[in-house]
């Protein structure tokens, strides 16, 4: 759906559906007088006598067809202060998602959302801008469909615009009342589509199957991605990560036919070449059988988004590209198969990490920490990173402890902590912070190693953390974020389809940002 601006005032606007936002208790004129210039029927609609603007209520209303502005779709919110301005946000993200959902089902190829109508979200928050990047985003994000692996539909059906076949809304306008738009509200609408299209990335990564999304073909997209944006990338086959030493990440890999990658992404604008670098480390096993220690078979098809992390990393890049961040980021994403057969790793083999440190695998479905463990050593031993971040879908035992709706949090550094929790709220990704402590290194004892890959169930995501944590030095800002529950949804949630979400994709921006 493109996005566009018009100015000038109610008088001159035009779209096949207005679409304006109201509390419990408002009214329409009040929430957007300017409207009686542009749709003056709208003040005597006999639709709105029953709209009580509860949440997700929704009317559509009708007015002359011959006027600019001739129909209305109105949407509630509940009431007026309740809740967080966190959750009051999302509420506003899931109506704008919704709005744009409905019109497609109607078959309205036009919406305008009044832009003075959002300043009364601003009363406890920030600015309008941000009010209408995450309008925006909320919108696009809402009309997202997993379809790419779905046979054409017959032309007559795609024609009559029914079911799921109905054809996206050809814009979305944003209404201004000024004599030109400004700079401020277009840059951060764009801004909102530049996020959804990140988030939208992730997501199609994520829900591509693992027998079209190897390994190399996710180094492939990243090469893409890369010359797309004018971005260094760097691809290390199985022969460079076993030449490195790197013991833990080839265990994982050494069942599957598919070779593993090592990718390496940097934007470096001009001027921050050899700034300190954030780097960011994604999980990305394209598929996780879980090895020699294999999974049920219920629900392992799930597991071809067990790459979310390296998702929300390529999601994160290429809003970097599009937005031109003023700031060194590398990016590294461990990708491998975690597949059965002769040559896979066995429970009870003991591998040596980059780092030096030897790991006795104990569970070879513990597979995530071993390709994040020798990615993190690499990351150190290569740069000398501002802040350090890892993404994954680490643990079952994190969505155990935390639900499928908050993604975990392990980071000792108190400041990072709080800016990665406070971004995560705004834009509708919360985390929660999770113990880092050494007691949970009891769990990891082996009499064989240095130490092993898992332990007791009791723990397990703190667990994970902390073996993780035996590959940062503790004055290295360093943060863990376990996204196993988001990452993916089995059921449609708030602007997402069962799938894939690109959860983090939008907290990484903000904490680049």
């Amino acid at each position: 759906m493109e996005l566009r601006f018009q100015a000038g005032g109610g008088s001159a606007w035009t779209a096949g559906a207005v679409v304006v936002f109201l509390f419990e208790g408002e009214t329409l004129d009040s929430a957007c007088p300017e409207l009686s210039e542009g749709a003056p029927w709208l003040l005597i609609a006999p639709g709105l006598r029953d709209f009580r603007g509860k949440k997700d209520e929704q009317a559509l209303l009708y007015g002359p067809p011959s006027m600019p502005l001739s129909r209305a779709l109105v949407l509630g919110l509940g009431k007026k202060g309740a809740g967080t301005f966190a959750e009051r946000l999302e509420g506003l993200r899931k109506a704008a998602g919704a709005a744009a959902v409905r019109c497609r089902e109607l078959g309205i190829e036009t919406l305008g959302i009044p832009v003075t109508s959002l300043a009364r979200f601003c009363e406890a928050g920030p600015d309008v801008e941000r009010i209408i990047e995450e309008v925006v985003c909320g919108a696009l994000l809402g009309l997202y469909r997993n379809r790419v692996f779905k046979s054409a539909v017959k032309k007559s059906e795609a024609a009559e615009g029914t079911g799921d076949v109905a054809p996206d809304p050809r814009w979305l306008g944003l209404l201004f009342c000024d004599a030109t738009v400004p700079d401020g509200p277009r840059l951060a609408a764009r801004r909102g589509e530049t996020h959804a299209e990140a988030v939208l990335l992730a997501r199609k990564l994520a829900n591509t199957p693992a027998n079209h999304l190897t390994p190399e073909r996710l180094a492939d997209e990243a090469s893409k991605l890369a010359r797309r944006h004018d971005m260094r990338c760097e691809i290390l086959d199985r022969a460079d990560i076993e030449g490195l030493g790197m013991g833990a990440f080839a265990a994982v890999a050494a069942g599957s036919i598919n070779d593993p990658r090592l990718i390496v992404l940097e934007h470096a604008p001009a001027g921050h070449a050899e700034d300190a670098p954030l780097v960011v480390v994604g999980k990305g096993i394209t598929f996780d059988s879980g090895g020699i220690s294999l999974k049920p078979a219920a629900g392992m098809w799930e597991m071809k988004s067990d790459m979310g992390g390296a998702a929300a990393v390529l999601g994160l890049f290429e809003a970097l590209g599009q937005l031109e961040t003023p700031r060194r980021v590398i990016g590294l994403l461990a990708c491998a198969e975690n597949m059965p057969d002769a040559r896979a790793t066995r429970p009870g083999d003991v591998v040596t990490t980059l780092s030096g440190k030897t790991v006795e695998i104990v569970n070879t479905d513990a597979e995530g920490r071993l390709v994040l463990c020798d990615t993190l050593t690499y990351a150190l031993q290569r740069w000398t990173p501002d802040m350090l971040v890892d993404v994954a879908t680490l643990t079952g035992a994190c969505v155990v402890a935390l639900g499928n709706d908050v993604a975990g949090l392990f980071c000792q550094d108190a400041t990072l902590a709080q800016r990665i929790k406070d971004h995560g709220e705004c834009v509708g990704e919360p985390f929660w912070p999770l113990p880092l402590w050494d007691r949970y290194f009891e769990n990891l004892k082996s009499e064989t190693a240095d130490f092993a890959n898992a332990g007791a169930r009791e723990g397990g995501a703190c667990a994970a953390a902390v073996f993780l944590k035996q590959f940062v030095p503790p004055e290295i800002h360093w943060a863990h974020l376990d996204i196993a529950g988001p990452g993916f949804v089995t059921r449609k949630i708030t602007n997402c389809p069962a799938g894939a979400t690109g959860f983090a994709v939008r907290t990484l921006i903000e904490l680049v940002s």
